[in-house]
């Protein structure tokens, strides 16, 4: 198990760019098995979430390569469907939480998918019936078998239908949309999620002849296709790790310019780090963090305690909630992180109460952080990174705290962040792995 070793309290300077969107990878690899043509995606990032996928796809006997840093082509004209049934791919799909939506592609051009329970960031209940019913609606037949813990998926052709989902689940919306544009029929999705990785999605699709209407709204319409063709995409930067970007800075007074941000696409993220006080300037697409000495939360009109709360795109994003929640430590003033979605992502905040940060958790969705500004300075410690996100919050703390933390258990943060250690290093920050 690798670790970082951090030595607090050093001030970053320069510039750094986000890399590509990992959410919005994962859906877009995925739909490359719509098509026998080849499709080429550009700024595609190296982590192990990522890699994995591809890996998968490798192993399904999709053509994959690899021409240049960030670039990939992929062409399943030859994909063995009989591996989908092995002992080795129920172990790799099982560990990786994306591998959910090649069900929608696979059982839509093939008519048949295999999935385990899938893993990913032990966060909480990750419900897959949006998935599951959505595409059930589309006339796909489901079988659950408990001793190999493995869900059978068939169906002779999927016939386009309304629906209203239960959730906006933005992976269980992308499923359904990738299974429905090979649908027979028109399909309509209401209360689909909005967020720009199913724009970006629903953009790639109609690259490859796909018919799509409503995108960016939560009323999807499709006109399903009897075929899809190839097409060239360029993934969004990410959004998360901006925003992760946005929240390092301010919290170790640093002065960064975070480049090339696909600033229109942030939606609510900035004025949200500016409720915390902290200073936001766009510059083009790009961000500039002024050195901050101190920042104060905001408060409502009538001046009561202030709330942050994950939603459903265009609100905020749940992915950033555990980073506003570490930000706010450092504050001056309280703030209520309001964790709606996963019940278990909070349970982190002992390790800041270890540090010295002063956190209510009122219950496993909603924290009151209490912030001291730089009266006391968060310490050192010892930490284990138990998801994605939790984990670049933890990074985030020990770079501001006093004296050197180590953090166990990186692969959860490399599964999110390409090599996040050298590339804040090359600005200032004391990071070693281990």
């Amino acid at each position: 198990m690798s670790s970082f070793v951090i030595e607090g309290g050093y001030r970053l300077s320069g510039e750094i760019t986000p890399q590509g969107a990992k959410n919005e990878a994962l859906q877009v690899i995925c739909a490359t098995l719509l098509t026998s043509e080849k499709v080429t995606i550009h700024n595609v990032p190296d982590i192990l979430d990522v890699n994995n996928l591809i890996q998968l796809l490798r192993d399904m006997q999709v053509k994959v390569d690899h021409p240049a840093t960030g670039t990939y082509t992929f062409q399943a004209d030859d994909v063995d469907l009989n591996y989908l049934g092995t002992d080795e791919f129920l172990r790799k799909s099982s560990s990786l939480r994306g591998s959910v939506m090649i069900v929608g592609p696979l059982v839509a051009r093939f008519g048949k998918a295999l999935l385990p329970k899938p893993g990913g960031d032990k966060i909480g209940r990750r419900r897959l019936d949006t998935h599951f019913v959505g595409i059930q609606k589309l006339g796909a037949n489901f079988s659950y078998d408990p001793n190999r813990q493995l869900y059978e998926i068939e169906a002779k052709k999927l016939k386009g239908t309304y629906m209203l989902l239960d959730e906006a689940s933005v992976t269980g919306t992308a499923n359904i949309l990738m299974a429905a544009v090979l649908a027979e029929g028109k399909t309509t999705i209401y209360n689909a999620a909005c967020e720009p990785y199913l724009q970006q999605l629903s953009s790639m699709l109609i690259g490859m002849g796909a018919r799509i209407s409503g995108v960016g709204s939560n009323l999807l319409t499709i006109e399903g296709v009897d075929v899809l063709g190839g097409t060239t995409h360029t993934i969004l930067p990410d959004m998360i790790e901006v925003g992760s970007f946005i929240g390092m800075a301010a919290m170790t007074g640093s002065d960064i310019t975070i480049k090339d941000t696909g600033y229109e696409k942030l939606g609510i993220i900035p004025d949200a780090f500016r409720r915390l006080g902290i200073t936001v300037e766009q510059k083009g697409d790009d961000i500039h963090i002024p050195t901050h000495d101190s920042y104060q939360i905001d408060t409502f009109i009538d001046g009561s305690i202030m709330t942050i709360a994950d939603a459903p795109w265009p609100g905020l994003t749940p992915d950033l909630l555990s980073v506003f929640l570490v930000v706010a430590t450092q504050a001056v003033g309280s703030v209520l992180i309001h964790q709606k979605m996963f019940e278990s992502r909070l349970f982190f905040v002992d390790k800041l109460i270890d540090m010295g940060a002063q956190i209510i958790l009122c219950d496993p969705h909603r924290a009151t952080v209490i912030g001291l500004g730089n009266r006391f300075k968060l310490r050192g410690a010892t930490m284990v990174s138990p998801d994605i996100r939790a984990g670049i919050a933890l990074l985030i703390a020990a770079m501001s705290a006093e004296g050197t933390s180590r953090i166990h258990n990186i692969d959860q943060i490399d599964r999110g962040y390409q090599n996040i250690d050298k590339r804040l290093n090359s600005i200032g920050a004391r990071i070693t792995r281990l």
